[in-house]
């Protein structure tokens, strides 16, 4: 058992706490196997009635995945060990998405990538004044993997559209107003709830009587501007919808959109258009696994590593370089069922 993610049992919950401070508990092959066993186990604990999902000291919920792994993979083992993590954290999505017992996500601080991945599927999401929502993964040539496809599809107005291809931030009550989060608490609230729900109190009412009123939320007062310029399923449409319109906000969403990778755009938005017609979410799972196994060892995602956080000067060179340069061909081939035998199995 790693100590990376502790367990312990309070009451009648079982706490998941994620502990790797100095990589803001971003998640490694081995917690996320111990995050399986552990939750097999206490589905089957009548005694445990909640499973609470917290992280330990340090700033920060889950800032991702182990993108270093994930980059070292792609360069040394043809993606091999890539595609094993693959396959664990989104069967510990899905069995989290499937859990027979509720669920409760602290999102207090950081919540990216894999942090999305694991705080998602909670029936109870709770946002603080230190979230910090994104799904960044189109900066580095990949997408918004982890159930991504079918949280962002299914958010209002095109929300999850603009987060997928800007990889924007939100902070706890822009998670609340886009249906990210279910309720908003004050950061020095989190104990006493935590305490109360593993007394056994019931969940909804212990963090609505600790509900706090948030700030407005900034992304608001562009909701029409969002449902405008992303209403649409290519790229190329999407720039040109914000290169006609002369606003601050356009012109900052458009050279934002420039700095991503045209591939990990359009396989962004194909990602979620395709979701969107998908009945279950194992299904949603199985496209996911399929469009990592081959875009992991496509150019982008090991350049867009070393300009993002090895070389951190964010200057990549992506290959195509530009939206055009991404054919149709190149998203079917991306989009392609995986042989039987290779494909993503949630048991």
């Amino acid at each position: 058992m790693t100590d990376e993610v502790l367990f312990r049992r309070e009451g009648v919950a079982g706490f998941i706490s994620l502990n790797r401070p100095k990589a803001i508990h971003a998640l490694t092959l081995g917690m996320c196997e111990a995050m399986i066993k552990q939750l097999t186990a206490w589905a089957q604990d009548a005694a445990v009635k909640v499973v609470i999902v917290e992280h330990a000291e340090g700033r920060g919920f889950c800032s991702g995945g182990d993108i270093n792994l994930l980059r070292q993979s792609a360069l040394t083992d043809g993606g091999e060990a890539g595609r094993s993590f693959f396959h664990e954290e989104y069967r510990l999505n899905h069995q989290m998405f499937t859990y027979p017992k509720p669920i409760v996500a602290f999102m207090d601080g950081i919540t990216m990538g894999g942090g999305v991945g694991i705080s998602q599927p909670a029936r109870y999401r709770v946002a603080t004044e230190n979230t910090r929502f994104a799904m960044p993964e189109t900066g580095i040539g990949l997408f918004p993997d982890v159930g991504g496809g079918w949280y962002l599809s299914r958010l209002d107005g095109r929300v999850g559209q603009f987060l997928a291809l800007t990889g924007a931030r939100l902070d706890g009550s822009e998670c609340l107003w886009a249906g990210l989060a279910t309720h908003y608490l004050p950061a020095a609230e989190l104990a006493q709830a935590k305490t109360r729900i593993a007394a056994g109190h019931d969940i909804g009412g212990v963090l609505t009587a600790l509900t706090a009123k948030p700030a407005e939320p900034r992304i608001a007062s562009h909701a029409a501007d969002i449902r405008r310029h992303f209403a649409f399923d290519t790229l190329e449409q999407v720039l040109a919808s914000l290169e006609g319109d002369d606003s601050e906000w356009a012109a900052k969403e458009l050279a934002t959109l420039r700095t991503k990778s045209p591939q990990a755009c359009k396989v962004s938005l194909r990602q979620l258009k395709t979701s969107l017609g998908l009945e279950t979410f194992a299904q949603n799972m199985a496209m996911e696994y399929a469009i990592g196994s081959r875009v992991l060892v496509l150019p982008d995602f090991a350049e867009g590593v070393r300009a993002v956080i090895v070389d951190k000067d964010h200057a990549p060179k992506w290959n195509p370089a530009t939206p055009e340069g991404v054919t149709q061909d190149m998203l079917d081939a991306i989009f392609a069922p995986l042989p039987p035998e290779t494909q993503w199995n949630p048991l």
